[in-house]
């Protein structure tokens, strides 16, 4: 069986099509009808320079346009919701906070949570932290201050 060019492109498509199904956003399916419509030019016996020109220009010119549409439904978690609820929180370390050693525990209210260090710097066991920011599963924190 002869493989031909406008079957590589088909295959790219499909792949980059089910590659959006596993990812979250909506990136990847442009690049999938961008190859499709590479996969026609191939049928129709145009050029490969005009080819890859429509997988580009095709992919480009649907993400600009889906953008603006994209970004209304795909809106941020408003803060105070779900993890972001403990920026700004004051917590104690239940296990030092060590980022060379991967370690790190902390107390937000009747949470705990791993932890990572703002800094290189360790913060021991009972010390007072304030959550800078939340990094996955992690909360970011940095020692308080004598000041508060």
């Amino acid at each position: 069986m002869e493989i031909h060019g406008w079957m590589i492109w088909f295959i790219i498509a499909a792949i980059f099509i089910i590659a959006e199904i596993f990812t979250a956003g909506f990136f990847i399916f442009w690049f999938g009808v961008g190859a499709a419509a590479a996969g026609v030019l191939g049928i129709l016996h145009v050029g490969v320079g005009w080819q890859w020109l429509a997988f580009g220009g095709v992919s480009f010119l649907l993400f600009l346009v889906s953008r603006p549409f994209a970004k209304r439904i795909t809106k941020d978690q408003p803060e105070g919701i779900g993890a972001n609820r403990a920026i700004g929180q004051i917590g104690i370390v239940l296990e030092t906070v060590d980022n060379n050693k991967n370690s790190g525990r902390v107390r937000i209210g009747k949470d705990e949570w791993r932890a990572t260090s703002d800094s290189d710097t360790p913060i021991p066991k009972g010390a007072k932290v304030t959550v800078m920011r939340v990094d996955g599963t992690h909360l970011i924190v940095k020692p308080q201050t004598h000041g508060g």
